[in-house]
């Protein structure tokens, strides 16, 4: 079956149902970065979704301790401030929900991918990026909601700077039978509530100004990384379901 098809997605802690189509976007290999294309159309949204972790959730971040990770951090005030090397979860997953919640501290001084930049790293390959994107100027594919380097997101539903943000990701890992790609990483990504990527193809793991492609070997589970770019992003509420089948 293709994988463009007919989306139905309900996300737990949601009292809806998001209806979209995914359809095909082109992979521009000679504008990665380019500030030159066109923005997102900004939306309007009033706050971050939060949700409490479901009874069969991974709890990697509730305020109280980061056992579920190595790395540089701080804890301050029951969140995450990330320092050099950012984090990693000591657990590896593959096709997974993802919830976190992030927030650009409204002291930092944005300049396009400076000042205000971090991501969250799928398998530890496919970033989604954070940034601050509500009045902050910088190339489309490097916004907040992006899929880095690749696809910008559908529209920007970014919060002012100091405010909380939430993303909902669910990702598919990539298939290799035999050492050949079968099928690309996916994800649907949900910002604050909103559609951003909508079931999109990775067209490879994350680079930066290089075009990319799928590796010839690939591991199967990967663990979520939480990028330190320089700044001090701060992130609360992480956990994950998995859903490949396996517990």
């Amino acid at each position: 079956m293709s994988r463009y098809f007919l989306l139905i997605l309900v996300v737990v802690g949601f009292n809806k149902v998001i209806v979209g189509q995914s359809v095909k976007r082109v992979y521009f290999k000679d504008s990665i970065h380019s500030l030159e294309r066109v923005k997102p159309k900004k939306i309007t949204t009033k706050s971050c979704i939060s949700i409490d972790p479901p009874s069969d959730a991974i709890v990697l971040f509730n305020g109280t301790n980061l056992d579920a990770w190595e790395g540089d951090f701080r804890l301050d005030n029951n969140h995450i401030v990330v320092q050099k090397g950012g984090l990693t979860s000591k657990e590896k997953f593959r096709d997974i929900q993802l919830h976190l919640e992030w927030k650009i501290n409204d002291t930092l001084i944005a300049n396009g991918q400076k000042g205000v930049n971090s991501g969250v790293f799928l398998m530890n390959l496919y970033e989604i990026q954070i940034l601050e994107s509500h009045l902050n100027e910088t190339y489309a594919d490097g916004q907040a909601g992006a899929i880095y380097g690749q696809f910008p997101p559908l529209v920007n539903a970014s919060l002012p700077q100091g405010q909380w943000n939430s993303y909902d990701i669910i990702f598919k890992a990539p298939v290799y039978i035999k050492g050949t790609l079968i099928e690309k990483a996916s994800a649907t990504v949900l910002h604050n509530g909103i559609v951003v990527q909508n079931n999109q193809e990775f067209e490879g793991p994350t680079k930066y100004k290089e075009v990319t492609s799928y590796p010839n070997e690939h591991p199967e589970k990967g663990p979520i990384f939480l990028q330190y770019h320089g700044d001090p992003i701060e992130y609360r509420n992480i956990w994950v379901r998995k859903l490949d089948g396996n517990p």
